[in-house]
Parts: structure tokens; C-alpha cells; sequence
């Protein structure tokens, strides 16, 4: 998606909030960094059309996105339109709980890294 097609709302929602990750986004961005040498190129907070995902790998269509308790009910269906839009798009969509970030981030990592095998 050109650059040019990302609203200035949006783009800056995304400047907002690179501004102040959470703690599982801060950590989960200290990994992705970690990957950089295997050409795995993440940008965090990053615009794809109307909607911001967490962390996208644009070359090799992924898409990261952390989940909060939020997460568990009350955003379901939102999230939902999220992952079908960003699929019509080409992208993969890896949904991982914050807590499992924090507390299990080798099993993410690892993940992560089978996910982009799979795509390349």
C-alpha cells in the first residue's frame, strides 16, 4: 500500500503510539530488533490501510498483534475484521497474548521465525 494512501489521522494515531508501548510491545519489539541480521525488517505501530498493526514485516507479509485481556471479548469481533481486511491484503496475521511475550518470549520467538519460513 503506497505510502500516500495512509491518512494523516492514522499516521499520526501510529506516531502516538510507538510513543508509548506496553511493556509486551516494548519487549516483543526487542525481539523482532533481534531478527533484523536474518532479513526480517519489522516496523512497529505500522499504518496498513485504515487500521495500525502492532508489527508488520511488509516484505514478507506479516502482520504481529498483541493481545490484552481487551482482547478477550469485548474486541473480538473487531479484531476478527482486522485479521480478514489485512488477509484480503496478502498479510499473515500472528496473534500472541502479552503475557505469553513476557513470560515465554523464545517459544514466541520461535514462532515467529517458523511463520516467516513458511512465507519467504
Amino acid at each position: 500500500m503506497p505510502h500516500s494512501a495512509i491518512s494523516k489521522r492514522t499516521r499520526g494515531q501510529a506516531r502516538t503510539m510507538r510513543r508509548s508501548p506496553t511493556d509486551a510491545e516494548r519487549k516483543m519489539w526487542l525481539l523482532l530488533r533481534s531478527l533484523k541480521p536474518l532479513g526480517l525488517h519489522f516496523r512497529r505501530q505500522a499504518p496498513i490501510g485504515i487500521f495500525i498493526a502492532d508489527f508488520a514485516w511488509h516484505d514478507g507479509k506479516l502482520v504481529i498483534e498483541l493481545d490484552g485481556s481487551q482482547h478477550a471479548e469485548t474486541r473480538k469481533a473487531y479484531d476478527a475484521k482486522r485479521t480478514e481486511w489485512l488477509q484480503s491484503q496478502g498479510y499473515r496475521v500472528l496473534r500472541f497474548w502479552n503475557n505469553d511475550v513476557l513470560k515465554m518470549p523464545v517459544v514466541v520467538g520461535e514462532a515467529i521465525l517458523a511463520a516467516a519460513r513458511e512465507t519467504a
